[in-house]
């Protein structure tokens, strides 16, 4: 039977078929995977897979194969820095839940975001929360922040869970896609959640009583489906995303709005940080790149050796 992870703990998953039937299932033995990369998680939500009904129970069942994954996406590993942990996968679309003001989300955190979506060719939207809490200043400097991504071409909304204000724009985005939602804590993101799912409150408390040892709520993904079509993968609060594996020369191809200016550079391996006849310096000194794009970007490289190694 092929069925979708919808719900993972490390060692059990919960699977859905395509008869709408759920199983709690276990990976039998090691998969030797597609893509070349270093995970301490070998299946993600998301990963469509075959499974074999366990005779035993008639509940649960045995992961025998994953299916070649379309994309996915990865943060470093909580435990092991140099290693990935991959979020989710086969994913259409990828949602960052933002705040302006409590808690303010920051710069650097949404272009890190936006830069691991990018490298794994995943479209990405901002959803800016709390739009009910805005002030004339706060407004202000959400209009600055949403024209410098518009501009660059990253869908922007401007809403509020609490007041309902801005859902239908977003279910209307969300339908019949895959969508991975993450965003720090304290962004209103269950809210949000809650607004897309009737009833998610009663099934969030049921998630600590499911039977996967060890299951942490805070800790793994879990996806749902929307009533009108599609699935949302529910990620836990991030505090950070770690750029591993995109090497210093490459960053600047994951700043959508510095590719059109890397040919233009005098030298093929250029940082933009330093190196003479640099076109994306020259891009950012004329106002065509946002000022707070290019800080993040040099900010980011400065990390990425730590991160890698």
């Amino acid at each position: 039977m092929q069925g979708t992870v919808y719900r993972s703990t490390g060692s059990w998953y919960q699977v859905k078929t395509l008869d709408g039937g759920f199983y709690q299932a276990r990976m039998k033995g090691v998969f030797k995977m597609d893509e070349d990369i270093t995970s301490t998680n070998p299946i993600a939500v998301g990963d469509i897979v075959e499974v074999v009904e366990e005779e035993k129970e008639a509940a649960n069942a045995m992961i025998t194969e994953i299916a070649p994954r379309r994309n996915y996406i990865v943060r470093s590993s909580p435990h092991k820095r140099s290693h990935k942990h991959i979020v989710a996968a086969n994913l259409d679309q990828a949602v960052l839940v933002c705040t302006i003001k409590e808690p303010r989300t920051s710069r650097g955190f949404i272009d890190r975001f936006l830069v691991t979506a990018a490298a794994y060719h995943i479209p990405a939207v901002l959803v800016f929360n709390k739009k009910d809490l805005l002030k004339e200043k706060d407004r202000e400097k959400f209009l600055e922040m949403a024209d410098v991504y518009t501009d660059i071409g990253y869908p922007v909304l401007l809403i509020s869970a609490a007041k309902g204000e801005g859902i239908t724009e977003v279910q209307e985005m969300l339908k019949d896609k895959v969508t991975l939602m993450s965003g720090h804590s304290g962004v209103g993101k269950s809210s949000l959640i809650n607004q897309l799912l009737p009833g998610m409150q009663l099934r969030t408390k049921e998630v600590s009583g499911w039977s996967g040892k060890g299951l942490h709520t805070t800790t793994f993904a879990e996806m749902f489906d929307l009533p009108d079509g599609g699935q949302i993968i529910d990620t836990p609060g991030l505090r950070e995303f770690g750029i591993i594996d995109i090497p210093k020369t490459e960053l600047s191809h994951y700043f959508l709005e510095m590719q059109p200016y890397i040919t233009q550079c005098q030298f093929n391996n250029c940082l933009h940080i330093n190196e003479p006849g640099c076109a994306v310096k020259a891009a950012v000194e004329e106002g065509e790149i946002d000022t707070d794009r290019y800080i993040s970007y040099a900010t980011i490289l400065e990390t990425i050796e730590e991160e890698r190694y």
